[in-house]
């Protein structure tokens, strides 16, 4: 079975700077099962040349994971297509959602490089319509958690002797606290970069050579890819937050079911085992967008047919005496 993950997310409106009171600060969302991931693929995770990960490496519903071992070494387990693989998929696509409905505290447009920004840069959510780019240091203070929401990709880059790098309260490590980079496409980080922070993208995320990342790759719907003497290292737990309800659910999973024939010729047992998991994953609270918006309604509806079917094939029963 063919799976792809589809996160549909409201179009925002952006200013050069936000004025009057300022909305809430940030708060961290939980990151689930995803949070024992330091790599995560849609469709392949890809590592080449020397390397090292520090945390699970999975890809879902892809199944390739390719150069690991001896390659790469990972302190972790591989998940190729597992379950949990799939758990952390789903988890990561609502840790999105989450991060994408917290409200801007800075907004921006026109401002292409995030290491111009005044600096230090302290807790908050960090709003731009666009790409941006990092090519030197950046400064954060504070508790966190910093939550950088870019319109769509994210390059770093920067000189050997002066290349893209985070700093959080002084140290080149998360420092206890959250860092999340919210992509709305893809993001490349650049030869030698030191960035720090968990990287959710919409679509591929690719470390150059020589570029570290502490924190997780979470890739939503295409390729992780390592392309030699790669760091990654999980950092930053996540929060507690709940995901957002109806009307602002808007995860889907869409699946191109290749396996509908299989033996038993039933179809929906097929492939709504995935949206039974799924559909158990939302009953956990993850998201409950179908069991807030009538699920049990349709659930009773069934019963009341179910119970139709039945009368139908007693009074069939008695039509064959």
């Amino acid at each position: 079975m063919k799976c792809k993950y589809l996160i549909l997310l409201a179009s925002m409106g952006f200013a050069v700077l936000v004025l009057g009171p300022s909305p809430a600060l940030a708060a961290s969302p939980t990151l689930g099962s995803a949070a024992s991931f330091g790599v995560l693929g849609a469709s392949t995770v890809t590592c080449t040349g020397a390397g090292a990960i520090a945390g699970d490496v999975g890809v879902s519903p892809g199944t390739a994971i390719t150069g690991f071992n001896p390659d790469c070494t990972l302190t972790g387990t591989l998940h190729p297509g597992d379950a949990a693989a799939l758990q952390a998929h789903v988890d990561a696509g609502i840790a999105y959602l989450a991060l994408a409905s917290q409200p801007c505290n800075f907004t921006f447009t026109g401002v292409t490089s995030l290491e111009l920004l005044p600096q230090p840069l302290s807790s908050g959510v960090y709003c731009f319509g666009s790409g941006v780019l990092l090519n030197g240091p950046i400064n954060l203070t504070g508790p966190g958690p910093w939550i950088f929401n870019i319109g769509s990709t994210l390059t770093t880059g920067g000189s050997p002797e002066v290349g893209a790098s985070v700093f959080v309260n002084g140290k080149p490590d998360c420092n206890g606290a959250d860092v999340f980079w919210l992509i709305g496409s893809s993001a490349t980080i650049g030869v030698n970069t030191k960035l720090v922070g968990n990287i959710l993208a919409i679509a591929s995320i690719g470390l150059d050579p020589g570029a570290s990342l502490i924190g997780r790759a979470l890739a939503l719907n295409a390729a992780v890819t390592l392309s030699g003497q790669n760091t990654v290292s999980v950092c930053g737990s996540g929060g507690n937050i709940p995901p957002p309800g109806p009307p602002g659910c808007k995860i889907k999973v869409i699946c191109d079911c290749d396996d509908h024939h299989d033996k038993d010729g039933d179809h929906h047992d097929g492939d709504s085992d995935h949206h039974d998991g799924d559909s158990d994953h939302h009953d956990k609270d993850r998201s409950t967008c179908h069991d807030r918006d009538g699920d049990d309604h349709h659930d009773k509806d069934d019963d009341h047919h179910d119970k139709d079917d039945d009368h139908h094939d007693k009074d069939g029963d008695k039509t064959d005496r």
